[in-house]
């Protein structure tokens, strides 16, 4: 299929859901759920006016969905304002960490000891499956950065940490495939220190010391300069995305994780520099459309001049970087879904039905049920996230950075269909059952802060 074709096809699926937006507000279903509906309709089992070989687009692909991946987790990481001293924080190590690693545990039994796959293959699939989607959760995730709640937090730090600590794993059973059968472990030792202890803690550290670093200066530039309103902040995004990134992988760290953790260090820099650790910066100042045309100095908002300099400038950067790496993100939603929808079909595995239910319905609420939560969660927000584990574009990265390292035919065959009709049937079910679900919870919590206290 020629460009022109694949840029008309993309431009009328986001013409078709910017026509009906006001229609899917009000109906149980997501964007994502559409997107996927359109591209098996465009697809060879619909019209077909796109088809996609796999085996010929795995890297491009690869790096596609790697970019999706990266604006979503500096997004994430912009969003979560709370100090990491912050005791809901542990709801998020508790889901990227524990949760995370009896999910793998749990799909590599399940494919290898129901469905007969090889140790190789059952532990690749679970790695590839076991991180939740910073992409497609947007929805369960905090709404902005002054939102607290509980189960949105953790569920948002959980897609921002696991992406990246699923990694090592991901890495653990594509070594494992090279293994013969009357090897060593020994290579077990050197993926543990260099994969896991030095990568994980490496990519956090250094991504959260360049955002952090970098926003102090960018703010004390700005407020001295007097260029608040002037300057290009999404530069600024592509940046320090692309700086964490590079400086992380550079020294065997993960990217991923770095990339997150620069949102979290530039959020803390405008906390740090505002001195205001209640309201976010972007809720004072609300930037006008084309403010860059604005002189140094002159208010943007309604009540920008009783705010100080800082707030100004740490509102419209902070503001500017969410709507700019927003968008980039619904985009790449839009188009990478609607290709999973064009090549579903091909690759549809009805074995993925089965194991889709025991992963959400089995596998991830047990593996919630036995983290001692104390008093972190209720029972009913315990319930909530355990249904809440949403597969997506993480995964697609995963499968097609697998693909892309020689693996077996077999194997990659079924990694590939199996991996697709999984996700495909969470973004069916989990995009049909978020907003009730959702809908009812905040209904519910709203009930219990307006009781009276005794």
């Amino acid at each position: 299929m020629s460009f022109i074709v694949w840029v008309a096809v993309l431009g009328a699926v986001l013409l078709t859901l910017a026509l009906t937006s006001s229609y899917l507000r009000w109906m149980p279903v997501t964007t994502s759920a559409v997107c996927l509906g359109l591209g098996v309709a465009i697809g060879p089992a619909g019209l077909g006016w796109l088809r996609l070989d796999i085996n010929d687009a795995t890297f491009w692909m690869e790096h596609l969905t790697e970019v999706a991946v990266l604006f979503s987790l500096f997004v994430c990481g912009l969003k979560l304002r709370l100090p990491l001293k912050d005791r809901k924080w542990r709801v998020a190590y508790g889901l990227a960490g524990p949760v995370m690693v009896l999910t793998i545990i749990g799909v590599s039994l399940l494919l290898h000891f129901v469905f007969g796959l090889a140790w190789g293959p059952s532990l690749l699939i679970g790695a590839i499956l076991a991180p939740t989607d910073p992409v497609l959760a947007s929805l369960v995730q905090v709404n902005d950065a002054k939102d607290d709640d509980p189960v949105r937090f953790g569920l948002s730090g959980e897609a921002g940490l696991n992406d990246g600590i699923a990694f090592p794993f991901v890495i653990l059973g594509l070594l494992f495939l090279q293994q013969s059968p009357d090897s060593s472990l020994a290579w077990l030792d050197d993926w543990a220190l260099k994969r896991l202890l030095w990568a994980v803690p490496a990519g956090l550290l250094i991504g959260y010391c360049m955002g952090r670093g970098i926003g102090r200066l960018i703010l004390s530039m700005r407020i001295r300069n007097a260029d608040s309103t002037l300057s290009p902040n999404d530069y600024l995004t592509f940046a320090l995305i692309a700086l964490a990134y590079v400086a992380a992988e550079s020294v065997h760290g993960y990217g991923f994780l770095s990339v997150f953790a620069a949102g979290l260090g530039l959020r803390r820099a405008e906390v740090k520099t505002t001195g205001d650790s209640h309201t976010p910066a972007e809720h004072l100042v609300q930037p006008v459309v084309g403010h860059q045309n604005v002189e140094p100095g002159a208010a943007v908002h309604g009540d920008v001049e009783n705010l100080e300099d800082t707030q100004v400038a740490a509102g419209i950067m902070m503001g500017d970087m969410l709507s700019f790496g927003s968008l980039v993100e619904r985009a790449m939603e839009v188009f990478l879904v609607t290709l999973l929808g064009v090549v579903l079909v091909g690759h549809w595995d009805w074995r993925a039905v089965a194991i889709s239910l025991v992963l959400f319905c089995v596998i991830r609420p047990v593996s919630v049920a036995l983290v001692p939560w104390g008093s972190l969660l209720t029972g009913p927000q315990r319930l909530l996230i355990g249904w809440f584990g949403i597969r997506g574009i993480g995964s697609f990265y995963y499968l097609f950075y697998a693909l892309n390292h020689d693996l077996p035919p077999a194997v990659a065959a079924v990694c590939t269909d199996l991996t697709l009709s999984v996700v495909a049937l969470s973004i069916l079910l989990h995009g049909i059952s978020t907003q009730p679900m959702l809908a009812r919870y905040e209904r519910h919590s709203r009930q219990l802060t307006s009781l009276p206290r005794q």
